[in-house]
């Protein structure tokens, strides 16, 4: 492998940026990576409850490709966080800070979609990608994209 090949992206080749800069940036990853599960489940029970008026752990798991194990240690932790309830026999319902969540993760995900679209990106790619960007992009970042989708161009 050449000496550029390894050089990270977003430096010069041979530079690194600050330890406590890059550590930042990964402690970020991480984080993303963490809520990024209860911000799926919250915004898929937010649509599964407005579609059929129930959210049952079996259609949660259908939906998200995991196992009904999974899904209800899942809704166990959005319980946990103040996200959700549950009802014997009746499913999962949020509360308003799911609901709150829901809708943020929501607007984040038609956002990077709409701007995914107004660079080319065919619908299924735009939606697909969404998925794991939306959870990772900044709130500096959100609001350039939405500049952009307003004016066509960079501030």
């Amino acid at each position: 492998m050449t000496a550029e090949a390894k050089a990270p992206r977003s430096t010069p080749a041979g530079e690194l940026p600050a330890e406590t800069t890059q550590a930042s940036r990964f402690g970020k990853t991480r984080t993303a990576q963490s809520t990024a599960l209860l911000e799926d489940y919250a915004e898929l029970i937010a649509d599964l409850l407005a579609l059929h008026g129930e959210a049952r752990p079996t259609d949660v798991a259908r939906r998200l490709g995991v196992s009904h194990a999974t899904a209800i240690k899942t809704i166990a932790r959005l319980k946990r966080e103040g996200l959700a309830t549950s009802k014997p026999y009746r499913g999962v319902f949020l509360t308003p800070q799911g609901h709150a969540l829901a809708d943020r993760v929501r607007a984040r995900h038609r956002l990077v979609v709409e701007l995914l679209l107004a660079i080319g990106v065919p619908r299924e790619a735009a939606e697909s990608d969404a998925e794991g960007i939306e959870h990772h992009v900044s709130e500096a970042t959100l609001a350039a994209f939405s500049r952009f989708l307003r004016t066509g161009r960079e501030p």
